[in-house]
């Protein structure tokens, strides 16, 4: 071979090992952390680069969302986030490369979108960067959702946000019976603030309600004001879903998010006592792939999580089974029924509020009461709603309307 050929190839090859030290000198030097978009944090990630990362960089993708104003107007919003490909964003004295890339042809089964990462590299071998954008990253999110309450609903094996966060809703809006939403409310702060009443006494960390009663009296009412009173979030749970296994539930439960309480609801629907006749059994059978055993053994047996509400509603006690609701499944079970006259007098109040309309309250829930008919507190609301802009007077004149609207 030439001498000169010979020298060439020597320093390629010289620099060749040159370049491949200097990348293995630089990775020593840099920390990487990777996101998927299954973690928890990836959505708090995208929302801080937004916020924070945005204005650094030239490519975007818009997501547009509607948010309803105090007035009753939609705004659309429109939120630019980093789109898929390289960025570089600063935070404080350091500079951060961000890598956002999609699978195309990679499925999140759960979710039904294409796999996505965020991959974020630093200089330096300090985690505690990391450690501060998540955290920064967190408590935007939960800025963003304050005062308000957040429903979830299953999907797959994981539970996901349903809609926008709702306003919380003031306990006091739901007017029950005499003392049952004190009762309620009381026994569930009670339940939160001691975990280490039921630890040292062995009792499993977890309690259960049962809210009963005729429709349209105020049970899910009740419990979505309760969520906003205690700050808990609502996972909504069909037990008649497709698809739903005994193991799909005993996971939910286990993965529900934390400070949320799990709301099953018209649990009648589901399943039949075990006590009824065999003709009327076989009319639930086939709705879902869930057992009455396995439920039991979710609600209240080895493998059943801790740390964890459960509230439950029927419109018919009588059929649900014995088991269902004993002790250490249900532990607190309330009647939510027809107006009492005290309801009616501070639905009207609520309505029609003033020191000079007291009198004229009591004897709209006196002739109401009168007639000796059951009303639901939905139907006094439907009635108010139809004379919000009528005279207080008129509305004690028109008051068998309730039962025509």
């Amino acid at each position: 071979m030439c001498p000169i050929y010979k020298g060439r190839n020597l320093n390629r090859k010289y620099e060749s090992i040159s370049i491949s030290l200097t990348i293995k000198e630089w990775r020593h030097y840099m920390i990487t952390l990777e996101v998927p978009c299954r973690d928890k944090s990836y959505q708090w990630l995208l929302q801080w680069m937004t916020h924070k990362g945005a204005k650094q960089t030239q490519h975007l993708s818009v997501e547009t969302s509607f948010e309803q104003k105090d007035s009753g107007h939609i705004k659309t919003k429109y939120d630019f986030i980093p789109s898929i490909g390289t960025h570089f964003f600063k935070y404080g004295r350091t500079w951060i490369r961000v890598e956002r890339s999609r699978e195309q042809h990679t499925l999140d089964l759960h979710m039904g979108v294409p796999w996505e990462t965020v991959q974020l590299t630093a200089f330096g071998r300090n985690k505690a960067i990391y450690f501060n954008i998540l955290e920064e990253a967190r408590h935007m999110a939960l800025k963003q959702h304050e005062g308000k309450t957040i429903m979830y609903t299953a999907m797959g094996s994981e539970w996901r946000q349903f809609g926008h966060p709702r306003r919380k809703r003031p306990i006091s809006s739901v007017i029950l019976d005499t003392g049952i939403s004190e009762k309620i409310l009381k026994d569930t702060q009670e339940f939160i603030n001691n975990p280490s009443w039921y630890s040292d006494r062995g009792i499993p960390y977890r309690r259960g309600y049962l809210l009963y009663g005729p429709p349209g009296c105020g049970k899910s009412s009740y419990i979505t004001a309760l969520a906003g009173e205690l700050g808990f979030s609502i996972c909504v749970l069909n037990l008649s879903e497709r698809g739903l296994t005994d193991d799909r539930l005993n996971h939910l439960l286990s993965v529900a998010p934390q400070q949320s309480m799990v709301l099953l609801e018209d649990i009648d629907a589901a399943f039949a006592s075990r006590e009824d006749t065999e003709q009327q059994t076989a009319a639930y059978q086939g709705l879902n792939r869930v057992t009455f055993s396995g439920l039991l053994n979710c609600l209240d047996g080895v493998a059943s999580t801790e740390a964890r509400i459960v509230f439950m509603t029927t419109n018919y006690i009588s059929r649900l089974d014995p088991a269902l609701i004993r002790p250490g499944r249900v532990d607190l079970k309330e009647y939510i029924g027809w107006c009492s006259i005290s309801q009616i007098e501070q639905m009207f109040l609520r309505f029609y509020p003033g020191d000079d309309v007291v009198s004229q309250s009591k004897a709209f829930a006196e002739k109401v009461i009168s007639e000796g008919k059951n009303v639901s507190p939905a139907q006094i609301q439907g009635f108010f709603m139809f004379h919000k802009h009528t005279d207080a007077n008129r509305v004690i004149d028109d008051y068998q309307m309730i039962w025509k609207l």
